[in-house]
């Protein structure tokens, strides 16, 4: 099948063709905490070490230097959600910094239009061409790939994906659409029109939020990293991680490439992170509490971004709303 033949663009900072994002204004990576606790043996009347005590201190010696297996780092278990998502825990957001200065810029919202939305789809990835939504949906047997009507919310055209695969991010490059999968490494290029499937590609490691930003795809997969990747060859060019300070920011998730920044959420948070792709910085935080009036249930999020002619749109999974949103910048104090 031919390639993907993605317009490169030379200014990031204008518009590209219709149907690629543009912006406005390997394996998990995580922090690892232990609790080291020094144990005194006990000895016998002879001052040596007793069997038992001699294999405990062993136990902890290892378990002070990270030897040990998962069952006694008690502080990095996994979870795995209804979803069949298996991660670890998400980043509070009492862990990142507020703003000061130096700090990120922080944003609050303005509702500008709501939208009806597939209260069933478990969305993944979402981008705009300026008439049509496109969405890729998860959850094993239930994964799609869709075109919608932005006004109705009707699906006008929908490609169910093999029923062993987990749906994640999604993006359009000029007349083609790229989506990913969770963990079997797989990404699907489709017509953007009719949705045929044009070809297959392979990358390493999980899939979780896809963008172009003219030159490159860039995704995510759960952790503090940002993958750059070839739009025709999907070769790995470049990884950044993802900084807000010194503070590492993972479970990063749906992407978005907005006026010259990469726009993510974070999973199970209702902030988004307006991140630098030249240096990884956090430049901005999005605060989009109490969007969604009624929380519908522990896994049903924020996440999905989608931008196009200065027009923001945020859903989440399992959401019967898109919104359309204006930023407004809050004062530093």
């Amino acid at each position: 099948m031919d390639h993907v033949k993605c317009q490169q663009v030379a200014n990031r900072s204008e518009r590209k063709q219709p149907g690629c994002s543009t912006v406005f204004d390997d394996g998990k990576d995580v922090a690892r905490r232990r609790a080291r606790t020094r144990v005194q043996p006990k000895r016998d009347s002879t001052g040596r070490l007793t069997t038992c005590a001699f294999i405990l201190s062993i136990l902890a010696a290892l378990a002070a230097i990270g030897l040990t297996s998962g069952s006694f780092d008690s502080g990095n278990s996994r979870s795995r959600d209804e979803s069949g998502y298996e991660s670890d825990p998400p980043v509070s957001d009492s862990e990142t910094p507020s703003s000061s200065s130096g700090s990120p810029n922080t944003y609050s919202y303005e509702v500008v239009n709501t939208y009806p939305h597939d209260r069933h789809a478990f969305s993944q990835g979402l981008d705009f061409d300026g008439k049509t939504l496109f969405e890729s949906t998860g959850k094993y047997g239930r994964s799609t790939v869709r075109r919608v009507n932005l006004e109705t919310g009707k699906v006008e055209k929908q490609l169910q994906l093999d029923p062993r695969l987990f749906g994640e991010g999604l993006t359009l490059c000029n007349d083609k659409v790229i989506q990913l999968t969770w963990r079997h490494r797989l990404g699907y290029v489709y017509d953007a029109k009719t949705l045929k499937p044009l070809r297959t590609f392979r990358y390493d490691g999980e899939g979780w939020g896809l963008t172009y930003d003219g030159d490159h795809l860039i995704m995510s997969d759960g952790s503090d990293k940002l993958r750059f990747l070839d739009p025709i060859s999907f070769a790995h060019v470049r990884t950044i991680r993802v900084k807000d300070g010194v503070r590492s920011v993972r479970d990063l998730n749906e992407l978005e490439f907005v006026n010259g920044e990469v726009l993510a959420n974070i999973w199970h948070s209702d902030r988004i992170a307006m991140i630098s792709p030249e240096t990884g910085k956090v430049t901005g935080w999005i605060d989009l509490s109490g969007l969604l009036s009624k929380p519908l249930g522990p896994e049903s999020v924020l996440n999905g971004i989608a931008y196009e002619d200065g027009r923001l749109f945020v859903t989440g999974k399992n959401w019967p709303q898109l919104f359309e949103i204006e930023l407004v910048k809050k004062s530093r104090k």
